[in-house]
């Protein structure tokens, strides 16, 4: 399968220089929130976070407790996030037969070389929230999954690659029914989770919330906001070498998420882009940060 071919940088700023202003999405903490539907006070008395994380911070809050043996080191890190996008895909489009795609961050590392960024501390996607609401109703939540992968690097000292399965748990949050963002405790609607080591993929679901006053309107529970035809008809590409879907209109979505500079900025984390290879490559000075972590923001 062909990777999607992209527009150049200069052509795809001059595109989006000529959208109206009128088509700027509504902004979400702007007054136009209180328009939102009205949800059930009693719901905020009794919310309770659902998903535990192991810690606080960037390093230990992409952990699910649960599962948690202790941090990853880098190498190992990278690994372990290409094995969860790719089982997670890969089970969504050929068992499950559910239509979900890249968004946030994952999202702006499919645009530089469709591969994740080697500083991420997570995966974000996206489905809609029909989409967990029939994964509940037909039993699927709270199922393990077996993925059998060949490593991209490790040899067996025989000059072939490295055979090895990990067992993920899909996740639906109880809470991903209620479309209200309540405390803020619930926003992620589900996690797909490495149970080797608590890693794990944060899936959100989006609907139009207020289809009579804000028709083709998506939204999640943390004031993300998209029009109909920024997601659709979503398009085929590949994510780390397995069939993947992004957002029809992604370069819109990138620049109102990160602005332009998340397209044109060459260091990041400790790492530069190397055009020669396609790839961000880690700074080798002594003060080169060791850490992953997020793009921006998200």
């Amino acid at each position: 399968m062909k990777l999607f071919t992209f527009l150049p940088l200069s052509s795809l700023l001059l595109v989006t220089s000529f959208i109206p202003s009128s088509y700027a999405l509504p902004n979400p903490r702007g007054a136009d929130k209180e328009r939102l539907p009205r949800f059930n006070f009693n719901s905020i008395i009794s919310e309770e976070k659902y998903f535990i994380e192991a810690g606080n911070g960037i390093d230990l809050g992409h952990y699910d407790k649960r599962y948690f043996q202790g941090l990853i080191d880098y190498d190992e890190h990278r690994a372990t996030l290409q094995h969860l996008i790719r089982s997670y895909l890969t089970v969504f489009r050929e068992e499950l037969n559910i239509e979900t795609w890249l968004a946030h961050g994952t999202l702006l590392g499919w645009w530089w070389n469709g591969r994740i960024m080697p500083w991420d501390a997570d995966l974000d996607v996206q489905v809609s929230a029909e989409a967990l609401s029939l994964l509940t109703k037909t039993g699927y939540n709270m199922t393990f999954h077996d993925y059998q992968y060949t490593s991209d690097d490790d040899e067996d000292g025989k000059g072939r690659k490295k055979q090895g399965s990990r067992r993920y748990l899909l996740d639906i949050n109880p809470w991903s029914a209620e479309r209200s963002r309540l405390l803020g405790l619930n926003v992620i609607d589900a996690r797909w989770i490495d149970t080797s080591n608590g890693m794990f993929i944060d899936i959100t679901g989006l609907a139009e919330r207020d289809p009579d006053n804000m028709p083709g309107v998506w939204s999640c529970k943390n004031y993300h906001r998209y029009y109909t035809t920024d997601l659709y008809p979503l398009r085929e590409t590949e994510f780390e070498g397995v069939p993947a879907l992004v957002p029809y209109s992604f370069n819109r979505v990138l620049i109102d998420e990160y602005g332009t500079k998340s397209m044109v900025q060459t260091e990041f984390a400790g790492h530069h882009w190397v055009p020669g290879v396609k790839a961000w490559l880690k700074d080798l000075s002594p003060d080169a940060s060791e850490s992953v972590q997020p793009m921006m923001s998200s």
